[in-house]
């Protein structure tokens, strides 16, 4: 193995291999290398699917071996921590990598240590998610019979904002074809004020939620989770501006001293709070909220001009999706091979675009495409598939998730083709 690389990449997920192949694409001759320990690669965008039983998780894996791109050198190690003055990072098994340009793109992490008792809960099997183990969610799914469904999420950024609602839609379709819609009550309580952000869909998501009947609760942070008496506890984050756009007698809500809200549950999803790896939260690369500290516009880290983030880790105020990167890493591509002929990198054509499909029950489906200024954008090639209006309900939207974006993603996006 060597020591130094022209281009080392830190992570094999989505960001790391895309950029990887695409560079390749660029020039062959270039001596890049990723570094990762994992050996499996993951689709996790399809996990929403496997949590409501609509697919099969196996279908989501591939061995990261075979994802590597020809002529890129995999270094199955971890990165534990940075030396930028001297263009290197330290590995879990002692070995130092130097580097001409660095890409730091090794994803996001969950933290259960954020919520009280979240961590008995998950251990416990009372508390699921798709974020851990989607295919307990769809077992604890079909053992329920009725009751308090609860779906929340954390106040920190997570991967696909959209996600906490998806799986609480499909959900409720299980529910109404099971014929215990009637026998249970669902409640949304999450941080945020308002449930999309971008008002369109947002406009259609609450139509849904009225559908289903969901108690919509805005402005409510987990705080804590009692696993022994199935309690799950809220911070009201604005206590005079808080509604629910859909009434009821509230049996299972009880409210307590200072702003703090308590539920009882039979069933609870949740998304766990997520963080930036500890050897890039605790290094000099991040802004002060713990994220990797990059120009908004050209992924360019802001005070080495050598280093570019993207991806998960990166503090951009969008959607922490696979679709976002998609259009992030042209962008760094593009910059780092202007850095190696000695030109400015002065590609800031990345306005914040990401994307959340949006599952709103079996077979339909709403897409949120969207950038920095959370205005409505949807891709124009959408109208070949005869979707003409993607930000409200269409059954083959359905059909793009679950067939066509996993063919892109393997057949295409991990090949370095842009799409």
């Amino acid at each position: 193995m060597k020591t130094h690389y022209q281009i080392l990449i830190i992570g094999a997920g989505t960001a790391g291999i895309m950029t990887a192949a695409q560079l390749k694409k660029k020039d062959s001759s270039l001596e890049i290398g990723i570094i990762d320990p994992s050996e499996l690669h993951y689709y996790q965008p399809a996990w929403t699917l496997v949590g409501a039983g609509a697919y099969d998780k196996q279908k989501t894996i591939r061995n990261t071996k075979d994802l590597i791109p020809t002529g890129v050198e995999w270094i199955k190690e971890m990165v534990v921590s940075f030396d930028v003055d001297n263009n290197s990072v330290a590995t879990d098994k002692n070995t130092v990598l130097t580097y001409d340009y660095l890409v730091v793109c090794p994803g996001l992490v969950n933290d259960l240590t954020m919520i009280e008792g979240l961590q008995e809960a998950v251990d416990k099997g009372v508390v699921c998610s798709n974020y851990i183990d989607p295919e307990y969610t769809w077992k604890q799914l079909q053992a329920f019979k009725g009751g308090t469904a609860i779906f929340t999420q954390p106040s920190t950024p997570i991967k696909c904002g959209g996600a906490p609602q998806k799986i609480m839609y499909l959900a409720c379709d299980y529910f109404r074809k099971n014929g215990l819609d009637t026998k249970t009550k669902v409640y949304f309580p999450m941080p945020g004020s308002v449930i999309f952000g971008v008002k369109k869909i947002a406009d259609t998501l609450l139509d849904v939620v009225k559908r289903y009947g969901i108690d919509f609760k805005p402005f409510h942070n987990p705080i804590k989770i009692d696993a022994a008496n199935k309690k799950v506890y809220f911070k009201m984050t604005n206590t005079q501006d808080n509604h629910c756009f859909v009434t009821s007698d509230d049996t299972a809500v009880r409210h307590l001293e200072d702003g703090v809200v308590e539920m009882s549950f039979d069933f609870l999803h949740l998304a766990p709070p997520q963080t930036a790896p500890k050897f890039v939260k605790e290094s000099v690369l991040v802004n002060e909220a713990g994220w990797l500290d990059v120009d908004l516009n050209s992924l360019q880290h802001k005070k080495f001009a050598n280093i570019f983030g993207l991806g998960d880790v990166a503090g951009l105020p969008t959607a922490k999706t696979g679709a976002a990167v998609r259009k992030q890493v042209p962008v760094v591509v593009d910059n780092i091979c202007k850095l190696i002929q000695k030109k400015v990198a002065d590609n800031k054509e990345y306005e914040g675009y990401s994307s959340c499909p949006l599952v709103t029950g079996y077979g339909k489906m709403v897409l949120a495409e969207f950038n920095y200024k959370n205005e409505f954008i949807p891709d124009p090639k959408l109208k070949q598939m005869l979707v003409f209006s993607s930000h409200k309900e269409h059954w083959r939207l359905w059909m793009l998730k679950k067939h066509l974006l996993p063919y892109l993603y393997w057949e295409k996006m991990m090949k370095g083709e842009q799409v």
